[in-house]
C-alpha cells in the first residue's frame, strides 16, 4: 500500500464512522472538495499538515490522533522520494 493510499484508507474509515460524506467533510472542514478528493484519490502524495489538521477537528480529533493508526505507524519510511 501507498503512503497516500494510507491518508485515504484512515479518512474514508472515519467518515464511515461518523456517517458523512467525503464531501460534507470537506464542508465541515472548510476545505475545497477537490483537495479531499485528492487525499481520497490518492492523487494528492503528500498532504498539507494543514489540510490534515481540519480534516482531524471534524473528527474531534488531534493531528497527532489523526495520523496514529496502525497501517501508518507500521509503514516504512523511504527517504529517497
Amino acid at each position: 500500500m501507498e503512503y497516500s493510499e494510507l491518508f485515504a484508507l484512515r479518512i474514508t474509515k472515519l467518515c464511515k464512522q461518523e456517517g458523512i460524506t467525503i464531501n460534507r467533510l470537506a464542508t465541515l472542514a472548510g476545505l475545497k472538495q477537490s483537495t479531499v478528493d485528492n487525499i481520497i484519490r490518492g492523487t494528492s502524495k503528500n498532504p498539507k499538515v494543514r489540510t490534515l489538521h481540519k480534516i482531524a477537528v471534524v473528527f474531534g480529533m488531534t493531528l497527532s490522533e489523526l495520523l496514529d493508526f496502525p497501517e501508518l505507524n507500521d509503514y516504512p519510511i523511504d527517504d529517497e522520494d
